[in-house]
């Protein structure tokens, strides 16, 4: 969305007496300061975009371990979940096997090497 788009809707708000002028005047100069779209989303899409897999926290795939880093819920309850949905519902393995597949693993930043290793 564009600034003039959101001014446009934060404009429409304040005519309508959603926003109070405090609350207009306050948004508005976030729109104009220039505030990054990716900063304007909500903490649950960023917290999809970064989703996972993980690579100190696996079993199998690491799908648990990336789902628990990202919602704060320890590992083994995810465990858990998908092992009550392979054995009562059987779509447990079916979206374990989906996830895996679809999302991407975490990466490893390593350091580069610096210049006193190759000196010698």
């Amino acid at each position: 969305m564009s600034d003039s788009d959101e001014l446009g809707k934060l404009a429409d708000l304040h005519q309508r007496g959603v926003l109070s002028d405090d609350e207009f005047a306050r948004a508005k100069a976030r729109v104009l300061n220039g505030m990054p779209s990716s900063a304007r989303t909500s903490p649950p899409v960023s917290a999809l975009n970064q989703f996972r897999r993980s690579l100190s926290d696996r079993w199998l795939g690491g799908v648990c371990g990336g789902i628990a880093q990202a919602t704060g819920v320890p590992s083994w309850v995810w465990r858990l979940v998908f092992t009550f949905g392979i054995v009562f519902a059987g779509c447990g393995l079916a979206l374990y096997v989906l996830l895996w597949i679809l999302v991407p693993q975490e990466q490893l930043y390593l350091p580069a090497p610096s210049d006193t290793m190759h000196a010698g």
